[in-house]
């Protein structure tokens, strides 16, 4: 279900059976339409936010006894390896841990993370779940990309099409595809808490602004190790977290696709000198998401105008036709132009 038909039917569902007329009109809206009594699109993002709150969420998590996480050694070329190996033992053992408390799907997951083939920066399984994969060499890389996920991502859904890890392997492998080598280092980063899809936090600036501040955290961490150009590939919510975080952090590149808006009005706004590029696939239903913002009772609302739109004034890229969750998905016209990016080979770029 869209989001625009979800926040109809919530709102709908939050009124007096009394107001029929107005419950008639809302199942009437559509995208780009004038609202009732003169009310224009801004007032949608009203209707998201409401109709966020009574849309039933996922399942929660068993309840799990996680032992406490590993002390890791301070980042640098001589500890990777070491933290490789802790956080390699770590998911292993919790997945032990996930499978005694019930969450069988998780305990899966987890080890397929544990892998040996497979290296992480950081984990923590409470909550929803924290990760940080790299994929490639990265003391050796000469460019850095790093793939921020949005909402509804979890350490359950990692590998996902749509996920940090899933989309780190896709890019990489694109990027060898491209004739990479091992110029290129992918970082899926799940180091924030991202909103669930179905929650009211997802149309405001709370866990972007926290994302944002530990986004800038990790690169500064990055940089004892490799100190190699860096590109941020922000998908769906996460271009919010990068929206927040461009004017404190150092990289030339900012590519979002899936955006519902970085919180800002223009490229202009983002206060950086890096280039930023936006792409939105045939098929996203986030274009039938108001790209506004409004303050309702002192809460902002919304994220600010469309990356797509020319008076944005972001580099438009090609993203083919895909949906919501395909920019990364092999074989997608928006995977070999975000892996051009990442490679800094943007004359390459095809634009939409």
């Amino acid at each position: 279900m869209r989001l625009l038909d979800s926040a109809r039917i919530g709102l709908a569902a939050l009124l007096p059976l009394g107001a029929l007329g107005v419950r008639r009109h809302l199942n009437r809206l559509r995208p780009g339409k004038i609202m009732p009594n003169g009310l224009r699109r801004k007032a949608l993002a009203l209707s998201i936010a409401v109709g966020a709150t009574v849309i039933s969420g996922n399942p929660a998590h068993a309840s799990i006894a996680y032992s406490p996480m590993p002390n890791l050694p301070a980042l640098s070329v001589a500890t990777l390896a070491q933290r490789y190996d802790i956080n390699r033992a770590a998911m292993a053992k919790a997945a032990d841990e996930a499978e005694r408390g019930g969450d069988s799907m998780l305990a899966h997951t987890l080890r397929n993370l544990s892998v040996a083939s497979r290296d992480f920066l950081s984990f923590d399984p409470s909550g929803d779940g924290r990760g940080i994969e790299v994929v490639g060499d990265l003391v050796h890389a000469t460019r850095i990309a790093v793939v921020v996920p949005g909402a509804g991502n979890t350490l359950s859904n990692f590998d996902s099409v749509k996920g940090p890890g899933g989309g780190a392997e896709a890019l990489w492998t694109e990027a060898q595809a491209l004739g990479a080598g091992g110029s290129l280092v992918v970082i899926g980063w799940l180091g924030y808490d991202p909103p669930a899809a179905d929650s009211i936090h997802v149309t405001t600036l709370g866990h972007a602004e926290a994302g944002a501040r530990a986004l800038k955290t990790f690169l500064n961490q990055v940089k004892t190790v490799n100190k190699a150009p860096v590109s941020l590939l922000c998908h769906s919510y996460g271009s919010v977290v990068c929206g927040q975080a461009a004017h404190a952090v150092k990289v030339t590149d900012i590519a979002v696709f899936g955006s519902p808006g970085m919180g800002v009005g223009s490229a202009a706004d983002l206060d950086t000198t890096a280039r930023v590029w936006a792409g939105r696939g045939a098929n996203d239903g986030i274009a039938d998401v108001p790209h506004v913002r409004v303050d309702l009772l002192g809460v902002n609302l919304g994220f600010g105008d469309d990356p797509v739109d020319p008076a944005f004034g972001a580099r438009r890229f090609a993203a083919g036709k895909g949906g919501h969750s395909d920019y990364l998905r092999v074989g997608d016209t928006a995977l070999r132009n975000l892996a051009l990016i990442a490679l800094g080979r943007t004359d390459q770029v095809t634009a939409s």
